[in-house]
């Protein structure tokens, strides 16, 4: 069965499956200890309470933007003073939780994002917001914050050796995937390759998802789970069984990075992986 692209008309329902997103999370880490907690990722170094408070404070970023346009920029103010100083991610976001970590940082995250995903679903999908980059749609921001959810989420789920499953909502990070093709060259100083390529990808439940122009020699093929790894980073291209023809597909497949901020590289070859099967 062949779907049409991504249906962008209803705000509720991406709202909905950010916080599906977000459930899934929370089943995996439900009875994890406080140690566990501190275990180390393969995500840079962080830990999972270093990704939980990631995930909690853009939340509590985005929540704001939507909601309370004053308070976001007082946030924004305060986060980016203090990285202008010099520090990381991790350490202002460890200065603004306090003494906020752990299982009380994850059950904080927990209680957060349900109402969050409420208050969103009941906004205009259209309405302009802003945000640490440009301005958004509050119907892009959530399903920016479902991606990143995602994103992050893989870290957690390769260091406790877990399978994911996966539904029609992986459908919301592809988009954001292909959407970003032009993103992608140009956050790394480069003109984009065109025409864009044709992505052919297939859906967890085996439903065929098309973007682009159908093209026999610039085409992306294979499984949305692996090219969402790709685009999100949190693969390398050679580690996963994702088709890439012709030179602007093998390109974009090398440098893709779907998420807003500075040029980041993708993760080396057998770098991110599983904990203890070394599984992609």
């Amino acid at each position: 069965m062949i779907s049409t692209p991504l249906d962008l008309s209803h705000t509720r329902v991406q709202a909905l499956d950010f916080k599906a997103e977000c459930d899934s999370i929370a089943a995996l880490l439900e009875d994890k200890s406080e140690r566990e907690f501190q275990n180390v990722t393969l995500f840079k170094g962080w830990s999972v309470d270093d990704i939980i408070g990631h995930l909690h404070l853009w939340n509590i970023a985005a929540d704001q933007s939507i909601n309370d346009p004053d308070a976001f920029m007082n946030f924004l103010t305060q986060i980016l003073t203090a990285m202008g100083t010099g520090k990381s991610h991790v350490q202002t976001q460890n200065d603004y939780f306090g003494d906020l970590k752990g299982r009380a940082r994850f059950e904080a995250w927990r209680a957060y994002y349900p109402d969050m995903a409420q208050r969103v679903a009941s906004q205009n999908p259209e309405r302009r917001v802003k945000w640490a980059g440009p301005d958004m749609s509050v119907r892009s921001c959530i399903i920016a914050r479902q991606m990143e959810h995602w994103a992050h989420a893989q870290a957690i789920f390769d260091r406790f050796d877990t399978t994911r499953t996966h539904t029609a909502r992986l459908k919301n990070v592809a988009h954001i995937g292909v959407t970003t093709y032009s993103w992608s060259f140009k956050v790394k100083r480069r003109d984009p390759l065109l025409p864009k390529p044709y992505v052919r990808l297939i859906g967890p439940d085996g439903e065929i998802w098309e973007w682009n122009a159908p093209q026999d020699d610039n085409k992306v093929e294979g499984t949305a789970e692996e090219f969402c790894q790709i685009v999100t980073q949190c693969r390398n291209v050679e580690d996963t069984h994702i088709r890439a023809t012709g030179e602007a597909a093998a390109t974009w497949m090398r440098i893709a990075q779907c998420f807003a901020g500075g040029a980041q590289t993708p993760p080396a070859k057998g770098l991110r992986k599983r904990h203890s099967t070394g599984k992609g």
